[in-house]
């Protein structure tokens, strides 16, 4: 008796863990009102595509559970060459298995920009949904990836990959040269014209 009580509560657990898998899917009927289900509502139905930044926007692949979390509260990484705590922030990210983007700080443009973001230029910097961090600590930041609902440890799909690191202001592209107009060429001065009598003129009228 206990065992199949044992049974039909392991049972209920899995189909709780099916539950918890199933994608949700993104329906926009004739009017463009959206609506989310975890039942596709048309054969033409899509999965419903994550909002908020291009880690958020790659974490369709992930488990259920830790994508709600991706997009509640997305997580970027600021980070700078030749920066030791950078990479240990790194590393702590990558081995936990959170998906994040990283922002590369080179430019004067770039600094600036932190500057306004975190109003201090100190790498590295982590922000998890509007939650800064400035300044690497295990402790720290592992406290604040648990209050945000991310695992303790690796759910990622083998196949995942974090966005590569872009830097924190886009590059603007080199304005076009304009054509170099050509010079006029230098006018032919004309020869005067003849005065007094000719062949054809012979009174040497001017007209």
């Amino acid at each position: 008796m206990k065992l199949n009580a044992h049974l039909s509560g392991l049972a209920l657990l899995l189909a709780a863990g099916a539950a918890l898998a199933q994608p949700v899917y993104r329906h926009v009927d004739k009017n463009g009102k959206v609506t989310f289900s975890d039942q596709p509502p048309a054969a033409n139905a899509q999965p419903a595509t994550p909002r908020g930044g291009s880690a958020a926007g790659a974490s369709a692949g992930l488990p259920y559970e830790l994508r709600q979390v991706a997009q509640r509260y997305p997580v970027t990484l600021y980070t700078s060459d030749e920066c030791g705590p950078c990479g240990a922030g790194r590393s702590l990210l990558v081995t936990r298995g959170i998906p994040f983007d990283e922002r590369t700080i080179k430019s004067n443009e770039d600094v600036e920009a932190l500057q306004r973001l975190s109003g201090q230029a100190s790498l590295p910097l982590l922000s998890i949904g509007t939650q800064q961090l400035k300044g690497f600590s295990d402790a720290e930041w592992s406290q604040y990836l648990d209050a945000a609902g991310y695992p303790k440890s690796a759910q990622l799909p083998a196949s995942y990959r974090n966005p590569p690191a872009q830097p924190l202001v886009a590059a603007q592209p080199a304005p076009a040269a304009q054509p170099q107009r050509a010079a006029p060429a230098p006018s032919t001065p004309q020869p005067p014209a003849a005065t007094g009598p000719t062949p054809s003129n012979p009174a040497g009228i001017k007209f």
